[in-house]
Order: structure tokens, then C-alpha cells, then sequence
């Protein structure tokens, strides 16, 4: 099957494709397509106009501001896990990377149209959750910004108005060498994940957790943040038994269920998932950070 007809607008720079959201209606941008393509093929998806930014160069670069790395929206997943800043100060989004599907898919596949397309098994949503994304959203009008915890707002649906554009992405950094960690289950490499979880972690000079984020992906129809097993590991000194023992409230975590993943699998899933994260973020944690606290 192939997709429905459609017109192809291919503008050069930001501001033509924002006049084009804003006059054409039932648009669709095109990123990297490797999930809307495969949608329009079959069906699933209907566009009448198709607005396609590849060419708009201003859109595909990295920067490393106060705090913050920016992401153009459309730089690639590939340039991501080749990147060296990325590898050094954003460890965790380095190390999900590779799970995103296949180095062929991600070789086309964006930030921004990863972000956009909101899967609640999507790696990078779960990244910018855990990093306190910032997203850069333009249309015609203007511009405004918005915290990832307010992008998502349900299974693939964001806070995107027809006319808007996301067109850069601010990651928050953490302390230099805090511990990390970005785990997954799935039927194979590749394949969206059943559950995944992101962990960032820092300790304080007794080596004790002063700072810790735990994100779930694949469990609801957005990522969810666990702020009652965040309180209960801060002051704490780390071990697997504390790890097991915080994660023991997700044994009745009320997550998706479908005709493969019933909710309770999830949920023994996410269980274990967690323990395994916290202790390899842990593992993670530089002793440098140690004595810069002293």
C-alpha cells in the first residue's frame, strides 16, 4: 500500500516553512520519516500538504550554551552518537542513543521528529525528561518555550498547535562525571522497548545520594517520573538493598497493558529495571565528585 496523494512543499529556510504551517491545512512536517513515512504508507496517516525541512540548514547544529546543550530539531541520531560533547557531558543521552532502532534508521531519524512523534517507548522523550528539556517552539507569530514535562500530553499527542514548529531542543547539564544509566528490555535490539528507565545520580562528600532522577518509559502514555522513590534513595548511602527496597512500590505500578504485555509484566519489569539502573548509575558516580564536595 502506499500513501494517499499529497502536495510536497521543500522550503530553504526557517521562515518559509513557518508561512507554510500557518497557510496549509492538514500538514504534516517531514524530519527524518522513519516513522511518518512508514504511517502515510499505510494509511495510518493523511496529509494533504507535506512540509519538508531537510533542506533548511539553520536547523542542524549543536551548541553548548550556560547550562544547557542545544539541539537544532534536526540534527541527526546519527551525529548524536558521534558527537563528543554529547559523549562527555550528556552520558546518558550518548548510551540511549544506541538503542534507537538500527545505525540505518538512524542515520535519517531526528531529535525533533522523535520528540514530535512522542512514542511512550521513544529513548530520546525519556532522555529529555531526565536532562529537563527546554523546547524551542516557532510559527508565524513568534516564539515561545516549553518544559518537556508540559510538550507531552498524551499517548503521541504534544502541546504542537497545527501552525507550530519545534526547532531547537535545550538539554540541562549536570556536575561533570555524575553517574548515569539507561536501560532497556526489548524482544530484540531494535525494537521499541517493552519498558526502559534513565537514572542520573550525583553523592555528596560522605558518598551518600544528594541528587537523583528516575524516568520510566513504556509503562504509561508518557514517561513517568518516580518523585517518591527519588525522595526516599536523597540522604541515603547506596546499595542493592536499598535499591531493591525503593523499587519494591513499582511491583503495583498501574502501566499499559496490550494483548502481548499484560500491565503486572510491565510493572515486574519496570521493578527490575529500576534496580538494575540505580546500581549501574551508582557504579557510574566519579569518586572526583567526592572530593570536590570537601
Amino acid at each position: 500500500m502506499k500513501s494517499a496523494a499529497f502536495t510536497h512543499h521543500s522550503p530553504k529556510t526557517l521562515q518559509e516553512a513557518l508561512v507554510l504551517l500557518g497557510q496549509c491545512e492538514n500538514a504534516k512536517v517531514l524530519a527524518g520519516g522513519q516513522s511518518l513515512m512508514p504511517m502515510m504508507n499505510y494509511r495510518l496517516v493523511g496529509v494533504d500538504h507535506l512540509i519538508d525541512i531537510n533542506g533548511i540548514d539553520e536547523l542542524n547544529s549543536i551548541t553548548q550554551g550556560t547550562g544547557f546543550i542545544e539541539f537544532g530539531s534536526m540534527v541527526r541520531q546519527y551525529t548524536i552518537a558521534q558527537s563528543d560533547l554529547i559523549r562527555e557531558r550528556l552520558p546518558l543521552m550518548n548510551e540511549a542513543i544506541h538503542y534507537v532502532g538500527h545505525m540505518q534508521t538512524r542515520n535519517r531519524g531526528t531529535l525533533g521528529g522523535s520528540l514530535c512523534h512522542f512514542d511512550p517507548s521513544a529513548e530520546m522523550a525519556l532522555v529529555a525528561y531526565s536532562y529537563d528539556a527546554q523546547l524551542v517552539v516557532r510559527n508565524a507569530r513568534g516564539s515561545r518555550i516549553l518544559s518537556m514535562s508540559d510538550f507531552g500530553r498524551n499517548f503521541m499527542t504534544t502541546a504542537l498547535e497545527s501552525d507550530d514548529l519545534l526547532v531547537a531542543v535545550r538539554m540541562t547539564l549536570w556536575p561533570k562525571d555524575h553517574g548515569y544509566s539507561f536501560v532497556e528490555f526489548a524482544r530484540r535490539h531494535g525494537d521499541f522497548a517493552i519498558v526502559s528507565v534513565a537514572t542520573l545520580m550525583t553523592l555528596g562528600p560522605q558518598g551518600l545520594i544528594d541528587r537523583v532522577s528516575i524516568h520510566l518509559g513504556g509503562v504509561g502514555a508518557t514517561p513517568q517520573k518516580l518523585p517518591n522513590v527519588e525522595q526516599e534513595l536523597l540522604g541515603q548511602k547506596p546499595s542493592h538493598d536499598l535499591f531493591v527496597k525503593v523499587a519494591g512500590v513499582l511491583s503495583s505500578l498501574d502501566a499499559l497493558s496490550d494483548k502481548l504485555y499484560p500491565s503486572w509484566y510491565r510493572a515486574r519489569l519496570a521493578q527490575s529495571l529500576v534496580v538494575r539502573s540505580l546500581a549501574l548509575a551508582h557504579e557510574r558516580c566519579s569518586t572526583s565528585d567526592l572530593v570536590k564536595h570537601h
